[in-house]
């Protein structure tokens, strides 16, 4: 049986964290036959009622079905949950968040069991699962047969997302993201640091923050031509000799403001090691090289 049957295809989940409940609900609402398993059962309790089978053992889950998706604490996780048991001819979606390095392992791992392997990125929290105006969806690398042949359950709780055979490549992209939105973050920490004692209405910087927020984001498109062209000083707006001499003033601003600037420092530090080496008509590009 495969997605392209009249019936739905039959999944077996591993782990019911909220991640977990929620891709279960979401399945179970789809009309996918659904056999879960947790360590601790009673969290398997509602998810009978609504339809689950539950099994007792992680052996007895993944005999169940073909397709077996994994969604547990960690990638050891994941080993311990599946050690001994048979995975031949199984399809073993790993939904666990991982390291690049991880996924590339635990498909080996997989593959020397006889069962296919696809890893997942999850670029979603659970209260978006299901909700597809929400707006999550999933990273998958691995077998592109696999995705293929399972892609309308894998979409059923998010968005699917292919981005190559190299099973490290979702995790990749995740952290990735996930990497860049950190960042952001600091910047809106000290930002909102810098006004917190002042007579400035948080909720007035917010909107501001949001605007400048996006209009700088176009420098991503940027930034990637540049990488890929090698020509990291042609239509320089602001070059890095400008940007290093204007760190100055954020630093001086951040004192005033009784800001710690260790938020900042590691960024500028990388900024003024990239002027010394000489690249100061440059734009903020070579600090990829320099990482």
């Amino acid at each position: 049986m495969d997605d392209n049957t009249f019936e739905k295809t039959p999944i077996t989940l591993l782990g019911l964290g909220a991640m977990g409940t929620a891709l279960a609900r979401t399945w179970l609402t789809a009309g996918h036959p659904l056999t879960v398993w947790n360590r601790t059962p009673a969290k398997a309790e509602q998810l009978a009622a609504a339809g689950a089978t539950v099994a007792r053992t992680a052996d007895e889950a993944v005999a169940a079905s073909r397709l077996v998706v994994a969604c547990l604490l960690d990638d050891a996780s994941v080993g311990e949950a599946l050690a001994g048991i048979d995975l031949h001819g199984k399809d073993l979606v790993n939904l666990t968040t991982s390291t690049p390095g991880e996924a590339r392992t635990r498909a080996e791992w997989a593959h020397g069991r006889g069962a296919r392997f696809l890893d997942g990125g999850i670029m979603a929290v659970p209260p978006m699962i299901g909700i597809r105006e929400a707006g999550g969806y999933v990273f998958y690398s691995g077998s592109r047969a696999l995705f293929d042949d399972h892609r309308s359950a894998l979409e059923a709780p998010a968005g699917a997302t292919y981005v190559g055979e190299d099973a490290g490549f979702a995790a990749l992209h995740d952290v990735a993201l996930l990497s860049a939105m950190t960042g952001m973050f600091a910047g809106v920490t000290h930002a909102f640091a810098l006004i917190r004692k002042e007579d400035v209405a948080p909720r007035d910087l917010a909107p501001l923050l949001v605007d400048w927020i996006g209009a700088m984001g176009s420098m991503v498109h940027l930034t990637a031509a540049r990488l890929e062209s090698g020509d990291y000083t042609s239509d320089v707006a602001s070059n890095l000799a400008m940007m290093v001499a204007g760190n100055a003033t954020l630093l001086r601003t951040a004192d005033e403001q009784g800001v710690s600037p260790e938020l900042l420092i590691p960024y500028m530090e990388l900024m003024e090691r990239r002027l010394e080496a000489g690249h100061g008509s440059e734009d903020g590009t070579g600090l990829v090289d320099l990482l």
